[in-house]
């Protein structure tokens, strides 16, 4: 019995994949999954592999694809595996489509044991004798036990035997005795992750190279031991996220790729690191020779990296966000908008009095939005450079709130705090003094730097334009604020909770720290507009399941039922199960929704402290009928529309049918 028992059984292999489609073929799977009883939720499952095969494809050449994800959908770590024979495009780097097709499917809280029994197997799909015999197995039962690292059933006489051990390491020694680290890591961590280590492994055994492996993935990380990071002659980079505590390696000659290029092209990566270590005399260089920095993975743009940073910042900013503003509208729901002016509840706390409490929301209310900016650029220069560059980042976001230039100021400072740490650990230093650049030298200057940048040079023009902002966004009425309302909307509607949707709610996010003590201020209605956006494409497809449940599979209504909960939450992404299934009408539906939804509410000049917390957060919405009017307005519009565009469908059934094994996992489920 392997550490990859249970993951497969007979009825989750097809040894016939018909489609060749890559929509058809995962649904295909995913049914098998949901007729196990090992998915819950069909499209909300497939809404999360289409999330993980939109951030990289997951075609690893040689015939194999892996399409994987976490999702909540999912109840226990499983794979359901499908042979075809014309071949599947899971966009290869080699061209070549799949005939071997893994979907791997693990719970969203799955416990380390889970996560190891996949890393196991992508471990395992790297080794040529075991996917052969996948080819050649004969019957089901076969593959599962193939997979499972059982014994192949003996009533399957055509199945193929058990993998045969890999052939032995090349003798050959090109490199004598080089010593390699490297580490790997990937979006999700399941998958990718160990794939790359195992072919990084498999290539310095060829080349007669010596390497260790840490995989930054979801099955936990045994951290390189500093003396074998010391030791190294070279350091391999392979990643698609940011690798943690990369200080670790400075000094070192440095091969930096995407994690496909270790799958892919394991030995070339080998021979670059060797080449390095010969152009730099070994793993110590020569005083003022210059460090390899560190590049760009292959195939990512550099626009795709500075979203990443970005995004990164966002994402630790939020929490801040959502804390600070919510306690800050329920000071003001208790106490006034007079609350801001109350004194310090150090000494003046009155337990009876509902004046002491509002006073000591607001006030940790706006102790945490004081975090925002500097968490903001901090966790921006953290995506950039790792933890070195923190102190740095964290500090110019301090600076940048000290003098005016509010969430901008942050975004700057955490760039160039990040592009600034980077650039110091490349620097070629003396022996002695590597060992206190991470904790003296690099906080020093970059700190003292950033400092300088933000208030000498460009924090007084980012307070101005942040002035200027916060001066339009009050002054906004009539036509110009409907249409910003409008944009609003139809970004947060676009991508339901992806970049597009991430800007417009930061954008609000951040003019509401200007908003002050204001009860009508522009920028208050800008959050009330996002809000009300975001609100409506999961109201609206819950809408149109309930008018036209004809036009919609059992799968997508019962999606409907909790999107009523998911929108009036303020959660978008609770449309994205049904704009996987069918975008070209469900997000120009939400779309329009959104945008009407957002205008009317800068129209009617509804207003929200709140960031975040939808119907639940009524009682702090300025003119809560009208609000609710233009939530109701965009539901309906969506709902209107995708009903439309769904009627309008050539040969539109009188039920959309479902396949036996759907219904099949429904009875199940």
């Amino acid at each position: 019995m392997s550490d990859t028992s249970g993951l497969t059984t007979p009825a989750l292999v097809d040894l016939h994949l018909a489609p060749t489609d890559k929509g058809e073929a995962l649904r295909s799977l995913a049914q098998r999954l949901v007729a196990e009883g090992r998915v819950t939720e069909l499209d909300g499952f497939l809404a999360d592999v289409a999330a993980r095969e939109a951030q990289a494809p997951t075609g690893m050449g040689d015939g194999i694809g892996i399409p994987h994800c976490r999702s909540a959908h999912v109840t226990r770590p499983s794979l359901a595996f499908g042979r075809s024979t014309r071949g599947v495009d899971f966009d290869a780097p080699d061209g070549r489509p799949a005939d071997l097709v893994f979907m791997i499917a693990a719970p969203a809280g799955a416990d380390d044991t889970h996560l190891q029994i996949l890393a196991a197997l992508a471990r395992r799909l790297m080794d040529p004798a075991f996917t052969g015999a996948l080819r050649d197995a004969g019957s089901p039962g076969a593959v599962a036990a193939l997979i499972n690292g059982e014994e192949v059933p003996a009533v399957a006489p055509e199945a193929a035997p058990a993998p045969s051990p890999a052939p032995a390491p090349e003798a050959a020694a090109p490199h004598g005795e080089l010593r390699l680290v490297a580490v790997t890591s990937c979006p999700t961590g399941i998958a990718h992750t160990y794939m790359a280590a195992k072919a990084l492994e498999l290539a310095a055994a060829r080349a007669g190279a010596r390497i260790e492996v840490e995989t930054q993935g979801s099955a936990g990380t045994t951290v390189l031991a500093p003396e074998v990071i010391a030791a190294a002659d070279a350091v391999i980079l392979a990643h698609d996220v940011e690798v943690r505590d990369r200080a670790r390696f400075a000094g070192k000659p440095t091969v930096d790729v995407g994690v496909k290029a270790a799958v892919n092209r394991a030995d070339d990566l080998i021979a670059q690191a060797a080449g390095l270590v010969a152009e730099y005399g070994g793993g110590t260089r020569p005083t003022g020779a210059p460090v390899p920095g560190p590049r760009t993975p292959a195939g990512e743009h550099w626009a795709q990296r500075l979203r990443k940073y970005l995004m990164t910042g966002v994402s630790y900013m939020i929490p801040f966000v959502a804390a600070g503003g919510l306690l800050i509208a329920l000071a003001f729901a208790v106490g006034g908008y007079q609350i801001a002016s109350a004194p310090s509840v150090l000494g003046h706390f009155d337990w009876t009095s509902s004046h002491s409490w509002a006073a000591m929301l607001f006030q940790t209310g706006k102790a945490s939005f004081g975090f925002l900016v500097p968490i903001l650029s901090g966790y921006i220069a953290w995506a950039v450079a790792d933890r070195a560059a923190l102190a740095a980042g964290i500090a110019g976001g301090a600076v940048s709130v000290a003098v005016g230039a509010g969430f901008l100021g942050g975004i700057v400072s955490g760039l160039a705090a990040g592009f600034l740490v980077l650039w110091m650990i490349r620097w070629n230093v003396p022996r002695a003094v590597r060992g206190i650049m991470p904790v003296v030298v690099i906080p020093l200057v970059s700190v003292a730097v950033v400092g300088f940048l933000m208030f000498v040079v460009v924090g007084s023009p980012i307070a101005s334009a942040m002035n200027g902002l916060t001066d339009w966004l009050n002054g906004l009425s009539g036509s110009n604020a409907i249409l910003l309302g409008a944009l609003l909307g139809a970004m947060m509607a676009f991508d339901m909770g992806g970049p597009l949707n991430k800007v417009a709610y930061t954008f609000a996010a951040g003019a509401l720290t200007t908003a002050g003590t204001t009860p009508d201020a522009g920028s208050l209605k800008v959050m009330a507009a996002v809000m009300a956006a975001g609100m409506t494409p999961p109201l609206g497809m819950a809408l149109a399941t309930v008018v036209r449940r004809k036009l919609f599979t059992a799968e997508e209504r019962e999606n409907g039922k909790a999107a009523w909960v998911l929108g009036a939450s303020f959660i978008t992404e609770g449309a994205i199960p049904f704009a996987a299934a069918d975008p070209l009408r469900v997000i120009p539906a939400s779309i329009v929704g959104s945008m009407t939804a957002g205008g009317l509410v800068m129209a009617f000049g509804s207003t929200l402290r709140a960031p975040h917390g939808g119907i639940w957060v009524l009682p702090l919405i300025g003119s809560p009928v009208l609000y609710l009017l233009a939530v109701v307005a965009g539901t309906v519009l969506t709902a209107a529309v995708v009903v439309l565009l769904k009627g309008m469908r050539k040969g539109v059934a009188a039920e959309v049918p479902e396949s036996p094994v759907a219904e099949k996992g429904l009875a199940g489920v």
